[in-house]
């Protein structure tokens, strides 16, 4: 590729491929071949068990793949300014969705969370995480700015907006996450203490509090601290695939553990795999996410531009806790949350909204050529700077 465009390119595409960050790049693509993989093995036992075509599931999963690979090219060339005001409408229309749901969204499995579209179901929650981690770095950043501008007010509304129709619909592992990617930009915000442990202990009190007043969340609970107290069986299941798999699998397509567990293809996909590859390929992919965040960490701390850090910093928080809880969630190490891994399992929604959260990341650490006098002489010794700071 490096033989393909000079350091002297400037299409979009030559300026992307010299300031993007590589590494990153081929770790998603990694991940990408990975779940291709996963979804096709582990899904047809799932679509033969419901009546649908043996590769039913593969088939879709590669359909909604092609829009959520061009979603994350076409991000990525974005600016941070195009960025913001991207997700200032996706956060938009995400709201309004939500809103729909509460009236005429589909209900499954005891939760109201999509609404039926032709061709596909559409969950609203996935695409507002993202939208709402970016929305409130710019007004967070703001306040910054403009001291006498409210922004964090606007900002904490737009987080309780967020969390009341997560909750309504209810959606506790979601709205986890959201607090997550807004209390570590809070934090890195560096508003006062006294306000951080408020926060603290009002996020403690919501979790309390769901815990005696939604009869799924109390019987979660339950059963991850006493199994004997409720049904298992998916987590048993799970538990069973990876001591099936050992340190090197069954083997591609030899694993039995999913033609009894439900959502194989979804929820417990990261268990499938521990069976049919083995404990090294599991390893191989908590890897992989690591080393994700590692790079998107270590990108946007070289950067000045506050609005940059705080969103870059929300959404790789988002994909870490996801990640983090769907493999605690396999391993009995969590309570057993329905939630996909990002780019592994099974799954339109998640996959596009995935898809515009790394290529933002992507974006907001890309790395900028140097402008006016100085610019050839940069180009000439490689020199580059992190975006914002040009």
């Amino acid at each position: 590729m490096n033989r393909l465009f000079t350091r002297l390119d400037n299409s979009a595409v030559g300026r992307w491929w010299w300031t993007v960050d590589r590494l990153m790049l081929a770790a998603i693509i990694i991940l990408v071949i990975c779940g291709v993989m996963l979804v096709a093995t582990a899904s047809p036992p799932v679509a033969m068990r419901i009546g649908v075509g043996q590769y039913h599931f593969i088939k879709r999963h590669l359909v909604m793949l092609l829009p959520a690979l061009f979603i994350m090219f076409s991000v990525s060339l974005m600016s941070p300014k195009m960025i913001w005001r991207t997700a200032a409408v996706v956060f938009g229309c995400g709201v309004l969705a939500m809103i729909a749901v509460l009236f005429v969204g589909v209900e499954i499995k005891g939760a109201q969370r999509w609404l039926s579209l032709p061709g596909f179901s559409l969950q609203p929650s996935e695409f507002i995480k993202p939208a709402f981690a970016i929305v409130a770095a710019r007004f967070l950043s703001k306040q910054k700015e403009e001291s006498t501008f409210r922004s964090n007010a606007i900002a904490a509304g737009l987080y309780a907006l967020v969390v009341g129709l997560l909750m309504s619909q209810p959606d506790f592992g979601m709205t986890t996450v959201v607090t997550c990617i807004f209390g570590a930009q809070v934090f890195l915000a560096g508003i006062p203490w006294v306000l951080v442990i408020g926060l603290v202990a009002l996020a403690g009190v919501g979790g309390v509090s769901a815990y005696f007043l939604f009869d799924h969340i109390h019987s979660r609970v339950n059963r991850f601290l006493d199994p004997s107290s409720g049904d298992t069986y998916q987590v048993d299941k799970a538990l069973e695939a990876f001591r099936n798999g050992g340190l090197f699998g069954t083997g591609a397509g030899q694993g039995t553990v999913k033609l009894s567990l439900p959502d194989a293809h979804a929820d417990f996909i990261f268990a499938v795999g521990a069976e049919e590859m083995g404990l090294l390929f599991a390893l191989f992919i908590v890897v992989l996410f690591a080393f994700i965040l590692r790079r998107g960490f270590s990108r946007v701390m070289d950067s000045d531009n506050l609005f940059i850090v705080l969103a870059a910093t929300g959404l790789l928080t988002m994909f870490g806790l996801q990640a983090v809880i769907h493999m605690g969630s396999s391993l009995h190490l969590l309570p057993a949350k329905g939630m996909t891994l990002p780019f592994i399992s099974y799954g339109g929604s998640s996959l596009m909204a995935v898809g515009f959260s790394l290529r933002a990341i992507l974006a907001l650490t890309r790395r900028q050529m140097r402008r006016g006098a100085g610019r050839m002489g940069s180009i000439a010794r490689g020199g580059l700077v992190v975006a914002g700071q040009a």
